[in-house]
């Protein structure tokens, strides 16, 4: 599974919050959420974020390592 829909999934959790109550405070739509936490991989960033937002992290570009061709 992926890291990111794992980590909103147990920050959710443990923080108590319905899938329901993190949609709404982040602003998006329940059914982005549900989608989201499935690892549907054509979901938007800007929302992604939105979400992520909610446990003070964001999606961000990063390096994939040494000897990748940059």
């Amino acid at each position: 599974m992926d890291p990111i829909v794992m980590f909103i999934k147990a920050s959710r959790k443990k923080k108590g919050l319905s899938q329901e109550d993190l949609a709404f405070k982040a602003g998006v739509g329940i059914r982005f959420l549900r989608e989201l936490e499935r690892g549907k991989t054509t979901v938007q960033l800007d929302k992604v974020n939105d979400v992520l937002s909610m446990f003070g992290k964001q999606l961000g570009v990063i390096d994939k390592g040494a000897g990748d061709g940059e």
